[in-house]
C-alpha cells in the first residue's frame, strides 16, 4: 500500500510539473460585442483558450475567432469557455457561422514591420509578391486598427499611385481605431501601407471585401 500511494504521489508530481511546465498559448480571438450584463471580458479584448465568460440578463457577446474564422453570437444567462476554434456554451443560446478572413492574421498581424514590411511594399510596387512574405489579407473596405497610440495616422496606397489618406487618430477606449466610423473606406483589390508614428502594417484588400462594420475578424489590423 505504501509502495502504491508513493508512485501516486510521484505521478501526481510528475503531471503538475508537466502543466507548469507547458507553453502559455496565446490569443485565438477577439471580442467584437459586448452588451448588457458580462464579466470575464470586454469589447475589443483577446481571450486565450479556457478562459470563463459569464453572461447574465441581457448579456450577449460576438466572439471572432482569428485562426478558424469562426463568428459567434451568444446570448442569455450562461457560460461561455473559450477553446481554441470555437466556444463551448453552457446554458445561453448560440449562433455562429464561417465569415471571411485571414486564417493566418493571428499569428502574422502586427508582425509586418521593419524590413520584412519594407520588402513587402517593394514586392507589391514591382509586382512579384512571390519573393517577400505574404501581406495580411483584409475583408472588410474599412479597417479596424488596434493601437494605443495617438497621432497621424497615414494609409497609402502602393501598387497604384494617387490614393493617400491622413486621419488624426485618438483610440477608442484606448484600444482601437475604426475606419468604419470615418467616411474613409479603402478599394478593394489595393495593396495598402498604414502608419502611425513609429508603427506600421501592409495589408491588401480582398477583391470581395464587404463595405461598413463586417465582422471585425475580417478587417482587423494591428500596429507593432
Amino acid at each position: 500500500m505504501k509502495r502504491l500511494f508513493a508512485g501516486f504521489v510521484a505521478f501526481t508530481a510528475l503531471t503538475s510539473l508537466g502543466h507548469a511546465q507547458a507553453p502559455a498559448q496565446g490569443p485565438v480571438a477577439v471580442v467584437e460585442d459586448v452588451q448588457g450584463k458580462v464579466t470575464g471580458a470586454e469589447f475589443m479584448d483577446y481571450v486565450v483558450p479556457g478562459q470563463v465568460i459569464k453572461l447574465g440578463a441581457g448579456g450577449v457577446i460576438v466572439l471572432g475567432y482569428m485562426k478558424s474564422c469562426w463568428h459567434e453570437t451568444i446570448s442569455g444567462i450562461g457560460t461561455v469557455i473559450v477553446g481554441t476554434e470555437q466556444s463551448s456554451v453552457h446554458l445561453a443560446d448560440f449562433k455562429a457561422n464561417k465569415v471571411p478572413c485571414d486564417p493566418d492574421q493571428s499569428t502574422k498581424v502586427g508582425k509586418e514591420v521593419g524590413e520584412s514590411a519594407a520588402t513587402v511594399v517593394r514586392s507589391l510596387r514591382e509586382d512579384k509578391p512571390a519573393a517577400a512574405p505574404t501581406p495580411l489579407i483584409l475583408h472588410g473596405t474599412e479597417p479596424m486598427v488596434v493601437t494605443r497610440e495617438r497621432g497621424k495616422m497615414i494609409v497609402e496606397r502602393v501598387d497604384v499611385k494617387g490614393e493617400r489618406y491622413e486621419v488624426d487618430v485618438t483610440p477608442t477606449r484606448g484600444k482601437f481605431f475604426d475606419f468604419a466610423k470615418t467616411k474613409i473606406a479603402l478599394k478593394p483589390g489595393g495593396a495598402y501601407s498604414l502608419t502611425l508614428n513609429s508603427k506600421y502594417a501592409v495589408f491588401v484588400v480582398d477583391p470581395n471585401a464587404s463595405p461598413g462594420a463586417s465582422p471585425v475578424i475580417g478587417r482587423l489590423v494591428m500596429l507593432q
